[in-house]
């Protein structure tokens, strides 16, 4: 997935925009690139590959300005060329966008016919180019891309800078997360709040249909409908040391190691001094539900396979699993008494919450277990069950999947126990397995670190037997 992040900013804001996407890697990406507006001229500079061979561009051809936007691109449409990287400028603006623009050839043909011509492979490049020729025929900036928006289908997040405007961004959203960073004098944009948290602590989630139009004191929110919105700023805690490697080789590493204390911290917000289990709100009857109906994508789906054989076999409730690509595009029946539960590490899974909006109404009860409170699934959801993996940057999925696992087997405990299926003496036992898990799953990890250690002594003793045996074979 690609990365966004927008500056309207104090100083420089090159290297912050670098040192931005940097924590955006782990996303995946095959190349990279910021423009910046520098007393009203717009100037973008691009690369290919890792993000440090934007950085030495940099050093080449600095760009100066205080305002400006970046991105990591995961090529889609268009192989990974410096002509198809991001930012795209056409004109007087330039953008960056996660997403797919899904009517891009209908809007590319439009444009040929006003004689614009295209120099990349990207469905970015038409949302310029639109935003251009509105701008040529008399709109504003705002104007403009409020109309280039209003043409566009597909799933998006979006960021518009503009030459001539050293205070003004524009963000949109549609299916594509995006937050809005609020500081001192100061504003930010970013798809994920991982890449603002330097910055800033407040931040604001837009919601599906939001368009933003920003400048370093104000923004202007407008909902789906055209009408003003409040959207509410939050304090957001990303501790930094969850962010970088904390010593281990890797980050896939790092959050192996962090399973025991994550499962723990879950467990200690679902059960309390007296192992009843909690859930947030107004909790779950699982009288009132015959059936359950579970989707995720990738990872989340392997947890909800997992979650099917203890729900039928412990609470002895029947549950269908669904990949969501295919759950929302084969619209299912709904019975009634049907428990919808949704499960998303970072609560903006696109297929997932379009999954979620096709049961909304349906579904006697819409959950999720996701990792992001915030999140569109979260808030869209009638009860949101938290798995406090906190930030997960490896991939794969580590910590969050056991996460996952971890509330979802409370789950079934509560759902065996309101339904009759085990007793309390059962539900008992199997909370007391629970609580000693992370202490099981630190002792397996230390097994695994000290036999790791001995395969590398054993490797060591090899080499040096072999390159002794060499030595006396070469003996003269």
């Amino acid at each position: 997935m690609c990365g966004i992040v927008g500056v309207l900013g104090n100083h420089e804001v090159a290297p912050i925009l670098v040192e931005a996407l940097k924590r955006l890697e782990y996303r995946g990406y095959d190349s990279a690139g910021i423009a910046t507006v520098n007393e009203g001229h717009l100037a973008r500079r691009r690369a290919v590959g890792k993000l440090v061979n934007l950085s030495d561009l940099l050093v080449h051809e600095p760009l100066t300005g205080k305002a400006g936007i970046g991105h990591t691109r995961w090529a889609t449409h268009g192989a990974p060329t410096v002509s198809n990287a991001h930012p795209h400028q056409a004109g007087p603006v330039a953008v960056v966008h996660n997403g797919i623009i899904e009517n891009f050839r209908d809007l590319r043909e439009e444009l040929r016919g006003h004689g614009m011509s295209f120099v990349t492979e990207t469905d970015t490049e038409t949302v310029a180019l639109l935003t251009q020729y509105y701008m040529s025929q008399g709109a504003d900036p705002v104007e403009a891309a409020k109309q280039t928006l209003a043409r566009l289908e597909g799933a998006f997040a979006l960021a518009f800078l503009f030459d001539g405007h050293d205070d003004l961004m524009i963000a949109a959203r549609k299916g594509s997360p995006l937050a809005i960073g609020y500081g001192v004098g100061e504003m930010f944009v970013g798809s994920d709040a991982i890449a603002l948290a330097p910055m800033t602590d407040r931040i604001a989630y837009l919601e599906e249909g939001d368009i933003a139009v920003i400048t370093r004191e104000t923004v202007e929110i407008t909902d789906a409908n055209g009408s003003l919105a409040n959207r509410a700023i939050r304090t957001i805690q990303v501790d930094a040391t969850r962010i970088d490697k904390g010593g281990h080789k890797h980050f896939m590493a790092k959050e192996i190691a962090e399973q025991p204390g994550m499962i723990g911290q879950a467990l200690s917000h679902y059960l309390s001094d007296e192992d009843q289990i909690l859930l947030p709100g107004g909790g779950l009857d699982f009288t009132a539900i015959d059936r359950i109906t579970m989707v995720a994508c990738g990872t989340a789906y392997y947890a909800c396979l997992t979650a099917k054989y203890w729900f039928e076999k412990i609470a002895r409730l029947p549950v269908e699993v669904d990949v969501a690509s295919e759950f929302r595009y084969r619209e299912p029946p709904i019975p009634e008494r049907t428990l919808a539960l949704f499960v998303s590490q970072s609560g903006e899974t696109a297929d997932t919450l379009a999954a979620l909006r096709y049961c909304d109404g349906k579904a006697s009860l819409i959950a999720s277990v996701i990792n992001v409170p915030e999140s569109s699934i979260a808030r869209e959801s009638d009860l949101a069950l938290p798995i406090y993996a906190g930030v997960e940057v490896g991939v794969a999925s580590t910590k969050a999947f056991t996460c996952q696992l971890t509330v979802l087997l409370l789950l079934v405990l509560k759902a065996a126990r309101d339904r009759g299926a085990i007793d309390e003496e059962t539900l008992a036992n199997h909370i007391t397995a629970l609580r000693g898990l992370p202490g099981i799953i630190n002792a397996s990890l230390a097994l695994n670190e000290s036999m790791r250690e001995t395969a590398m002594r054993l490797s060591t003793a090899r080499d040096v037997l072999f390159l002794d045996v060499g030595r006396c074979i070469r003996w003269p």
